[in-house]
């Protein structure tokens, strides 16, 4: 539905855990950080989410996130951008949500390999959703999650 990822409006603040190389199919190394991230409405039905991180092991950097709902498809399109890959907009992740979960899956060529990555949202509590990122290098028959992020309201 148009209306999935309303409960993500507004100013968050966004606590990160995730592999400091998400590609490296053998990393150990986890990181945490936190950000600041705030989502808004756009052209009926999509929404536009940006990212500050001003402190991490990482650096600086911005992130950019585009949804747009499909309705004669019945699924979002969800597109990525970051500063620290700059001009890139990453292949779109495609699905919906079932429930208090949605899961979006894409091809997508990260250091020459071609990898099924997906996107999960859990919000059966609306008011702390959390965000994960998973990577398969085998057409989806194990996952290997490198990237989560749980969500708290601001102000």
């Amino acid at each position: 539905m148009s209306t999935d990822f309303d409960f993500l409006h507004g100013e968050w603040t966004v606590h990160h855990r995730r592999l400091r190389d998400t590609s490296a199919p053998d990393g150990q190394d986890w990181i945490e950080f936190d950000a600041v991230g705030e989502c808004f409405p756009v052209l009926a039905g999509g929404n536009v989410d940006r990212l500050h991180v001003t402190d991490s092991p990482l650096g600086a950097f911005e992130g950019l996130t585009l949804r747009l709902w499909s309705p004669d498809e019945g699924v979002w399109r969800i597109w990525w951008s970051s500063d620290r890959a700059p001009g890139v907009l990453d292949e779109p992740v495609v699905g919906r949500f079932v429930g208090g979960r949605g899961v979006f899956e894409a091809t997508q060529r990260i250091h020459d390999e071609d990898v099924l990555v997906r996107f999960e949202w859990l919000t059966a509590d609306a008011s702390s959703p959390r965000w994960r990122q998973s990577f398969s290098s085998d057409g989806g028959a194990t996952w290997r999650l490198n990237w989560e992020m749980d969500f708290e309201r601001r102000g």
